[in-house]
């Protein structure tokens, strides 16, 4: 398991070229092999964004998707026409209310799990979630490159309405354990493929924080409590029996990113000893931009030897933070987690949905060498 100290989430700003080729092919105007002469380019010119920033893992900016989430519901036939099981209420940076109908809405379309659409058939796998990602990075990263992925408990929280779901898996336990069927499958091959590091995104645990959602869930008579069980068991199977000696597993959880917009707040006190104790990953992204996460005293609640990547570098907004207030609050962070087992990186992906975060690719590009310079100076 290697310790990269300077770490992103792995989305990256796409440049207009692929915004464009995306919405040709939506449109028959161009072909698939057309498609990815495009995106292949824009992958190459990311990946020399992150060699030249001095990063220590490279992704593909997820530039071949449409969201984060894409890998998995496109690669899947069973989701039907039914409203998300919770409502989410988006929010800017500075707490106000995305605005209805607007460009966080337009881009929560590129979602089945926020644009209608819920699993209501017997799950069918149509081909690999990542094998067309994966293959490229090995041939052209230059270094170790990370895959990601949704985490199951993503797939099952978002995926699972009462009703519509229940009348093909009655139990929500039943459509995790085909989640995680594919999930661990896929894991598996990339292992095989050699990647280096695998991260499970945004399995939604923090859902089980505030009072008002937690409410939302005994409303469709889903037990939080039950659910958050569930969840990291069924994210653990994803993991079960994989071989560790070559490859790092992590997660990142998220409190909501789409065009700089947010929708969950609440610190991590009420899951961590659960989560942090209980979840079989080796690496820990945590988001801890704002004070909408809380303190750094949860992570008292992580074993030994686990790592923490602390998120301190919002990708919400352009300006940088102060490389002096980073650092102290690393030395905060370490109170409680060892500092040889922190690392540093940005909060979350800069374009978790395909038109990406409210800031610029200079802005980008500054971020991620601030993140990298700070790590120098931390670790060395």
């Amino acid at each position: 398991m290697n310790m990269y100290r300077a770490d992103h989430v792995g989305s990256l700003l796409r440049p207009p070229e692929v915004l464009e080729a995306h919405a040709a092919r939506a449109e028959g105007r161009i072909s698939a092999d057309e498609l990815r002469e495009v995106e292949d380019r824009a992958i190459l010119a990311a990946l020399e964004l992150q060699r030249a920033v001095g990063l220590e893992i490279f992704s593909d900016g997820e530039y071949r998707r449409s969201s984060w989430a894409g890998d998995f519901s496109d690669s899947v036939e069973g989701y039907v026409a039914g409203e998300p099981p919770v409502a989410f209420h988006w929010k800017m940076p500075d707490g106000t209310p995305a605005e209805h109908g607007g460009p966080v809405l337009a881009a929560l379309r590129t979602m089945p799990q926020q644009a209608g659409q819920v699993i209501g058939q017997q799950l069918r796998q149509k081909r690999r979630l990542t094998a067309h990602e994966s293959a490229f990075l090995k041939q052209h990263a230059a270094g170790p490159y990370k895959i990601t992925m949704p985490a199951a408990s993503y797939n099952v929280a978002r995926g699972f309405k009462p009703g519509i779901t229940s009348l093909v898996y009655p139990m929500r336990a039943d459509l995790m354990r085909d989640v995680a069927s594919i999930m661990r499958a896929e894991v598996q091959a990339l292992v095989d493929e050699g990647v280096a590091y695998i991260q499970l995104d945004n399995p939604h645990y923090p859902d089980y924080i505030p009072q008002d959602r937690r409410e939302q869930w005994r409303a469709i008579r889903i037990d939080p409590d039950a659910a958050l069980r569930e969840d990291i068991a069924g994210d653990n199977a994803c993991l079960a029996g994989i071989d560790r000696q070559q490859v790092t597993l992590a997660t990142h959880i998220c409190r909501g990113n789409a065009r700089s917009a947010w929708h969950t707040q609440g610190g991590y006190e009420p899951i961590a000893e659960q989560v942090f104790g209980g979840l079989e990953v080796d690496r820990f992204l945590l988001e801890y931009d704002t004070e909408r996460a809380g303190g750094f005293e949860p992570l008292r609640f992580v074993p030994k030897g686990k790592q923490v990547v602390l998120g301190l570098v919002t990708t919400k907004q352009g300006a940088l933070e102060s490389p002096d207030l980073l650092r102290r609050r690393i030395d905060e962070a370490a109170k409680y987690v060892p500092l040889e087992n922190l690392a540093l990186s940005p909060q979350c992906g800069f374009a978790s949905v395909e038109q990406g975060n409210l800031l610029s690719w200079d802005d980008q590009r500054r971020k991620l060498e601030l993140v990298v310079e700070t790590a120098r100076k931390v670790w060395g």
